[in-house]
């Protein structure tokens, strides 16, 4: 379990009495609604939280370390509006629901995703969150179009997003695998087991992460957030404006123009 060594929240006759840490971070997903436990609840903090903190892995390019800490996390995603990868922003949005009272278990996933066969390692942090008498799959940590809102923990139930369909199965060696319909066929995003895992569990893959040649991580820069319209994307410099016309896309010549067009579609200040 994730700990962080903030004032907790408290309850008094039933009501959710927040700090100001917590109201911080609704603030900062732009989160408006109740707080009342329910599914409903936690699909629109999943969703707000994909709209509100972009995926992004500037601070490995810049040869700073991280820190899986959540005071650290805290404030670098709350206070100082910067996102992160998936090491950082599961942990820190399961620290956010375990207050809102939700139960949380930390889990460890294998991306399959655009591999031509098993991949090497599993080396993506997802959330199992209990609500209303349903497990359901959380994740806020990917780059790339995953589900903006949980997904029931309930092998081959087809679960639609807008125009997106997912659906959990489950393989007898890697455990379940969430499938993406696309084309015409199903694939997989990614396979997790139900394993709990410690905070300290994903030290050793987010310093593979951070520092492996073969990283993608330390090749270049890779930065998206989810939009109503669809998304904004960042891949070795070209940025890539998504909308119901199509995509837009677009180089900055110089350094102070790339920073500028952070702080426009993603909201980063590095």
């Amino acid at each position: 379990m994730t700990v962080i060594l903030l004032a907790s929240n408290s309850h008094k006759d039933g009501v959710l009495s927040l700090n100001n840490h917590i109201q911080s971070y609704l603030d900062r997903i732009g989160f408006q609604g109740p707080l009342d436990g329910s599914a409903k609840t936690l699909a629109a903090l999943q969703e707000r939280h994909l709209y509100s903190v972009p995926y992004e892995n500037l601070d490995i390019l810049a040869r700073r370390a991280l820190s899986l800490d959540p005071q650290v996390l805290y404030h670098k995603i709350v206070e100082r509006k910067r996102g992160g990868y998936c090491f950082e922003l599961n942990a820190l949005f399961g620290w956010l629901l375990r207050e809102l009272g939700y139960e949380v278990t930390d889990l460890v996933a294998r991306f399959w995703r655009d591999e031509t066969e098993l991949p090497p390692k599993r080396r993506h942090h997802v959330l199992k969150v209990e609500a209303e008498g349903t497990s359901y799959l959380c994740d806020v940590g990917v780059g790339g179009v995953v589900p903006i809102r949980p997904i029931a923990i309930v092998e081959g139930l087809v679960q639609q997003q807008g125009e997106e369909y997912y659906r959990l199965d489950k393989d007898p060696e890697h455990g379940w695998a969430l499938c993406e319909h696309k084309h015409g066929d199903w694939t997989r995003i990614y396979s997790f087991t139900e394993e709990p895992q410690l905070a300290k569990d994903y030290l050793f893959a987010s310093f593979w992460c951070e520092n492996a040649p073969d990283s993608i991580f330390t090749k270049f820069p890779i930065v998206a957030i989810r939009t109503p319209e669809g998304r904004h994307t960042v891949v070795d410099r070209e940025f890539r404006i998504f909308n119901s016309e199509g995509v837009r896309t677009f180089s900055t010549e110089t350094e102070e123009a790339f920073k500028e067009a952070l702080v426009t579609y993603f909201g980063i200040v590095t």
